[in-house]
């Protein structure tokens, strides 16, 4: 029969072979007018159907000897039943892995067996969803994504778990001919030149196509397999939670594939992500920044607290990737007195020390191949400890203007980490400062325990500088400062004495044989002691500065009150009017020549 004397018009599909119909098909609010002969000798149900219609009177509103049958929830709909009439009549239909599975569903809808009619619909589907489909994963995925709205007869039939099955089989043996199950697993660029531009993401992304139901069903079989490569569930994962989560991509060019759904259904999903997802720091797959994505989403969600406990274990192995953004997680919860979540920040760097503690106390090693996973061990150093150092510095400087911001808290964040994961506290002690400066109502014992969280061996000679004259720095702060800047600076001078007497030392052969150099070098190494005779006074003076400073305070305790009415008797006040009552500047450059007007000050206002 003719494909062109098939025709739709409006809701009503006519088959116009120049006979007249005498069979109505109503499905999905689509009518088919058709002949009775072709359908009841392929449909064993079409056959009893219309014979029971034959056996009772006409009704009414059945025209001029038009049976009329409705088949309600048609497997597949208006568009399935066309083309399973189609078959009926002799035409030639085209198969698909999006409709192979619909075409079965009702063909044993319809009954059209074997034992029926010979060559029915039924083998005829089972054979192409056996040889063209599930040898594909790819066209399995698709197949089982038709299924969703086959339910719950395609569940009967088994047509998902063979689709399910057929995925996973396909991700194990890492077929050539589906690049995204070929191991291993390569990025983009190099996919595209194995696959002449076919991008293995691409197979990847054709199961975020699947429902959340079978979905699960699909990890949960990956999971249960024993030659599955867990770095491909983490890719599914990764690529599901960015295409199925609403707003949770950042990227204006990822959409979601699956429509917003409930509350329930997007922490069910939340759930499923989580649960399955295992990090794996040497892919690249799962990194830092989706991980602190899923922990965000999940905090909007207001998901359980176990949920987010174990989505915050996960991310803390992965903190050393982690950027400033990353942690700057606004505060969702109605208990929350910070803008940014700290308390979460908190508790991933005591899941992170944890982290560390156990591959210490495991003796990890690159002779035993942990190395080789990626995961940190003793043997690579302190460099993503100190990563990690540096990204709370700059996490704390940022939350420390925030009034609600508790001074035990900030103090708890700052010692959280061991003192080896700061080569210097420049970063420390901004945020000292900015915490000091935003929050001036506090007690003076809570500016010390504040102050105390930074080590002032380890400030830069800038740092030391910029502490030696900052005001909101308590005074004991400051005085170590200025005697650990005082240590820095001998030490700079015996290490320049040292180096000054080696060079002159291994120098002095060759200045022998070259003559009149000797006695210019000779020149120059006397012009460097005397410089550095000149720093030793500077150096000594700036002790006997300290030392007066120390004897004065001393002296101001043993009379306290009468100290404190000479000290706050100018409106200023604090460490300023007390450094100028000693003459010292708070720099560096207080051992000058002004020491001795500075030690008459000291002795003119002692008790």
């Amino acid at each position: 029969m003719a494909g062109e004397k098939l025709v739709t018009r409006g809701q009503a599909w006519f088959c116009t072979t120049g006979l007249p119909t005498d069979v109505v098909i109503e499905v999905d609010g689509m009518s088919f007018h058709l002949h009775k002969f072709p359908l009841t000798s392929k449909s064993r149900k079409l056959h009893e159907l219309l014979t029971e219609k034959e056996d009772k009177p006409m009704a009414e509103e059945e025209e001029d000897h038009l049976r009329c049958v409705s088949l309600d929830d048609f497997p597949g709909g208006s568009e399935t039943f066309e083309a399973a009439a189609k078959f009926c009549y002799g035409v030639k239909i085209e198969l698909s892995a999006a409709t192979a599975a619909a075409l079965r569903c009702a063909a044993a809808y319809l009954e059209m067996t074997e034992e029926f009619a010979g060559d029915n619909l039924i083998s005829r589907a089972e054979r192409f969803l056996s040889h063209s489909v599930f040898p594909s994963p790819g066209e399995s995925v698709k197949a089982l994504k038709s299924c969703e709205a086959l339910l719950p007869l395609a569940e009967e039939l088994g047509i998902p778990q063979r689709c399910i099955d057929a995925v996973v089989a396909g991700a194990c043996s890492g077929e050539p001919s589906s690049s995204l199950f070929g191991w291993p697993v390569m990025d983009d660029s190099a996919a595209r030149q194995r696959n002449g531009g076919t991008q293995s993401s691409s197979w990847v992304e054709s199961l975020t196509m699947l429902g959340l139901p079978f979905y699960k069903r699909l990890i949960s079989a990956m999971r249960e397999s024993e030659h599955m490569n867990s770095e491909f569930i983490g890719r599914t994962l990764v690529s599901y939670a960015k295409r199925s989560i609403p707003g949770f991509s950042r990227s204006k060019r990822i959409r979601p594939s699956q429509p917003p759904t409930a509350a329930a259904e997007q922490m069910e999903l939340m759930e499923t992500i989580i649960t399955n997802l295992q990090p794996e720091k040497s892919s690249g797959v799962v990194t830092a920044r989706f991980l602190f994505g899923l922990l965000r989403t999940a905090n909007i969600l207001r998901a359980s607290e176990p949920l987010c406990s174990a989505m915050e274990k996960k991310v803390a192995p992965q903190l050393e990737q982690a950027t400033l953004e990353d942690l700057l997680m606004p505060s969702y919860s109605d208990l929350a007195e910070t803008l940014y979540d700290v308390d979460a920040v908190e508790r991933i760097l005591g899941y992170y020390m944890e982290e560390i503690g156990r591959e210490v106390v495991a003796g990890i090693s690159p002779e035993n191949g942990e190395e080789n996973r990626g995961v940190r061990s003793p043997a690579r150093g302190n460099e993503p400890l100190i990563r990690v150092g540096r990204l709370v510095d700059s996490f704390m400087a940022e939350v420390a203007s925030d009034p609600n911001f508790r001074s035990d808290k900030f103090c708890r964040i700052a010692l959280a980490l061991p003192e080896h994961a700061r080569i210097y506290d420049d970063g420390l002690y901004r945020a000292v400062d900015i915490y000091l400066k935003a929050h001036q109502g506090m007690t003076a014992e809570e500016k010390e325990k504040v102050a105390g969280v930074m080590d002032c061996r380890k400030l830069t000679l800038e740092a030391c500088t910029h502490a030696a004259q900052n005001e909101r720095l308590p005074l004991r702060a400051v005085l170590q400062v200025l005697f650990f800047e005082q240590l820095q600076l001998r030490q700079a001078i015996v290490g320049t004495m040292t180096a000054a007497v080696e060079d002159e030392g291994a120098a002095a052969p060759e200045e022998a044989r070259k003559g009149g150099k000797r006695r210019e070098a000779a020149g120059e190494n006397q012009l460097l002691r005397l410089g550095m005779d000149s720093m030793r006074n500077r150096v000594q003076d700036l002790e006997r500065e300290c030392s007066s400073m120390r004897r004065a305070i001393e002296r101001m305790g043993r009379n306290e009150e009468a100290a404190r009415e000479r000290r706050w008797r100018t409106p200023a006040g604090g460490w300023g009017s007390l450094g100028r009552r000693f003459g010292c500047r708070s720099r560096m450059q207080v051992c000058d020549s002004r020491a001795a007007a500075a030690k008459r000050a000291v002795v003119q206002q002692s008790p």
